[in-house]
């Protein structure tokens, strides 16, 4: 409870650099299971996607292995074949023949109790398959231009390519979450990617611009690194970022647990899921991902290396920490943990802000 009236109020300082190490971790194993189950598992892509005829039927109490042996002897029988909610049976198979088309229909209605025109049936060609995919692609393409071109202009490239990575990042695990459960991808879906990359963005550039006025204001004085300066903009940014999220995860799990769940609206549910696994991950990304990769760049500017070289040499002669030597500012050690003094002799990680005074009561 403590631990988070300091977080509600400001009072935190947490090391970020420390975990960045930790995260990366986090990050590449999560990345190669997503590719794992993307050339293993694959995706499981829905009927938009690949063309083909998709039959549902309510049928209380069915099971996959009861609509399959009805349908043996048919082409269907090979299809795809899943329930659907609690009381739904969804039958997919590459059929285009209207007469198949037909005699299918007519097989699950009797097997579900139902007359024929209470069997939902939906075709789509090859054609219209392939020009959804192709849309899909182009639009995630042209995303990344536009998103890449306003960045740079507005901030600079290095932080371009910082939130290009947190994107791609976060658009690998949110597909390979889908390829390890085979949740099916529908245009629903490709839309809340592109929702996702969106929310990403926006949690990315606030941490960006933030550390831009920090540096704004500490960049002269020469005494503090890029990564202090880091560190700094994402403890203020912190609990900003938090708040958004939480706001953010509430109406989706509404549509998530009301909507799909309760309602049985199937479209929510893959919308839902998508946005609920993007905007967390696209907040933990903006935080670990993003903002640590545009300090690694920095760092290596000859500006930000000489200011880490005289904090690293006068942090070692103020407060007795170790020092770092210019080769190993040039191999990536830089500073992140050395200590400040404070007013009552001890020592804080430097970049960290100070816990703020309690404001004495007046008499």
């Amino acid at each position: 409870m403590k631990f988070m009236k300091m977080l509600y109020r400001g009072e935190h300082s947490f090391d970020f650099p420390a975990l960045w190490r930790k995260a990366l971790t986090v990050s590449v194993a999560l990345v190669l299971i997503s590719l794992g189950a993307l050339f293993i598992r694959g995706l499981n892509l829905g009927i938009e996607f690949e063309g083909g005829t998709s039959w549902e039927v309510e049928a209380s109490g069915a099971s996959v292995a009861d609509a399959r042996d009805a349908l043996s002897g048919t082409a269907a029988a090979a299809g795809k074949i899943q329930t659907v909610g609690t009381d739904s049976i969804r039958v997919r198979a590459d059929i285009g023949d209207l007469d198949e088309v037909a005699e299918i229909s007519a097989i699950l209605a009797e097997f579900a109790a139902v007359e024929i025109t209470d069997v939902s049936v939906t075709t789509v060609g090859p054609s219209w398959g392939d020009q959804i995919t192709n849309k899909a692609r182009n639009a995630l393409i042209w995303f990344f231009i536009i998103v890449a071109a306003y960045i740079a202009i507005r901030l600079e490239w290095k932080m371009a390519v910082g939130a290009l990575v947190a994107v791609a990042h976060d658009i690998l695990i949110s597909v390979g979450v889908y390829a390890v459960f085979q949740f099916e991808v529908t245009p629903a879906t490709v839309i809340a990617f592109l929702t996702i990359m969106g929310y990403s963005l926006y949690d990315t550039i606030v941490v960006y611009d933030k550390v831009r006025e920090v540096g704004g204001r500490l960049t002269g004085t020469a005494r503090y690194t890029y990564t202090e300066m880091m560190n700094l903009a994402l403890n203020q940014v912190l609990m900003r970022s938090i708040n958004t999220s939480i706001t953010s995860v509430l109406p989706v799990l509404s549509m998530l647990v009301i909507g799909s769940f309760f309602l049985g609206a199937l479209t929510l549910q893959e919308f839902a899921i998508a946005l609920l696994i993007g905007i967390v991950v696209g907040t933990y990304s903006s935080i670990f991902v993003a903002s640590s990769l545009v300090a690694y760049m920095k760092e290596r500017e000859a500006e930000h290396a000489a200011v880490a070289r005289k904090v690293a040499s006068r942090s070692g002669d103020e407060v007795g920490t170790r020092s770092v030597s210019a080769e190993d500012v040039a191999l990536g050690g830089i500073p992140t943990r050395v200590t400040r003094p404070t007013a009552d002799g001890g020592a804080r990680p430097a970049g960290q802000p100070p816990r703020p005074r309690k404001k004495k009561k007046k008499r």
